[in-house]
């Protein structure tokens, strides 16, 4: 049994870690490269499809070990449009229409194969609420928002790559907890996710080798969506929906934070920026690299609440999730990210430069 388990993950992780070398080559002959700006933390051209081998392995190490249901099926097509369209993006460059579109029909694929939230029951006393046609567009919305959460968070060496890591396990062992069988296979998949990306945070982690672009990033932001509807909405309660917000916390909260911070700024919402969290700890004064490790540290305690969260009443989880908001929001005002600078070279920009070098 412990074979069945360690095998896969073991294997996902060996085939990311020597097949990355390689799709770097094949980055640089397409010329996929990410080239530094103003908005960038990085100062040297990189290649950027990197993704491709996390995308590569996850697909082998689940077509060979896990039962091909018609919902993991759907997960593998809908992976393969929303890699397809990163890699686009890495090679040639897409409109945000153009990567919205690519990203509804991926949820399109998983929704048709059956993963999707039919229905909601009240923790409290049992109602069940049937979704109706509401299932399609919730389900795509949560699909297509996680997508962009994660890819936004894609700007420091290691970043996303560790963020996506520590959610998939927390997917993972969370599943393992409810103990059914149609969970366990929830479980793989986010352990399989999660050695697959760990075996290319080797190459990634600062200083990177190589990115992995909107390929890895758009990629691991559907499949921990897709899965987290497979493993944690099973019951449909609304603890349950939620469970995965708390998990996913700071991908999800920095695309909120960015898109109320446009908003309000009478910017467009797809407009980029150098707000996001990531920037802002670098601008307090954190390098590289403990910056990225503080981000990997919030991300581990976000998912021990979710674990929490499963181990409580619904009440004590409200209560926990409701607390987790409100901190959440204290720190983000703390540390001035809903609010927004000028794009030009100011002395934080400066000195967030001067970390990258240490």
């Amino acid at each position: 049994m412990l074979i069945k388990i360690v095998g896969p993950l073991l294997a996902a992780f060996i085939i990311t870690l020597l097949s990355t070398p390689w799709i770097k080559k094949l980055a640089v002959c397409f010329k996929a490269m990410d080239k530094p700006d103003r908005r960038k933390v990085h100062l040297n051209l990189m290649p950027r499809l990197g993704g491709l081998a996390i995308c590569l392995s996850f697909w082998a190490i689940v077509i060979l070990t896990q039962p091909l249901t018609s919902q993991i099926k759907g997960l593998l097509a809908g992976g393969a449009v929303i890699c397809l369209v990163g890699m686009w993006d890495d090679i040639r460059g897409i409109s945000a229409k153009t990567k919205l579109l690519g990203q509804i029909l991926a949820a399109g694929v998983v929704i048709y194969a059956g993963v999707r939230v039919n229905f909601l029951t009240s923790p409290f006393d049992g109602t069940t609420i049937d979704l109706g046609y509401w299932r399609y567009p919730l389900t795509i919305l949560w699909i297509v928002g996680m997508t962009n959460a994660v890819n936004l968070i894609d700007g420091l060496d290691g970043l996303a790559a560790g963020v996506s890591s520590i959610a998939a396990v927390t997917l993972g062992i969370v599943a393992l907890l409810e103990g059914a069988a149609g969970y366990m296979q929830a479980a793989m998949l986010s352990f399989i996710l999660a050695a697959a990306t760990l075996g290319f945070l080797k190459h990634n982690f600062y200083p990177a080798k190589i990115f992995m672009g909107d390929t890895g990033s758009l990629f691991l932001g559907f499949n921990l969506a897709a899965i987290a509807i497979l493993g944690l909405t099973k019951g449909a309660t609304v603890i349950s929906l939620f469970l995965p917000v708390v998990i996913l916390g700071i991908p999800i909260a920095d695309t909120a934070f960015a898109i109320a911070r446009r908003f309000l700024n009478g910017k467009p919402i797809f407009s980029p920026d150098r707000e996001h969290l990531h920037h802002r700890l670098l601008d307090l004064g954190l390098t590289h690299r403990k910056t990225v490790l503080t981000i990997y540290a919030v991300s581990i305690l976000l998912g021990c609440s979710s674990i929490i969260i499963t181990q409580v009443t619904s009440a004590h989880g409200m209560l926990i999730m409701i607390g987790t908001t409100l901190t959440v929001f204290i720190a983000a005002d703390k540390i001035g990210v809903l609010r927004t600078r000028s794009l030009q070279k100011s002395d934080h920009d400066k000195k967030a430069y001067n970390h990258i070098a240490k």
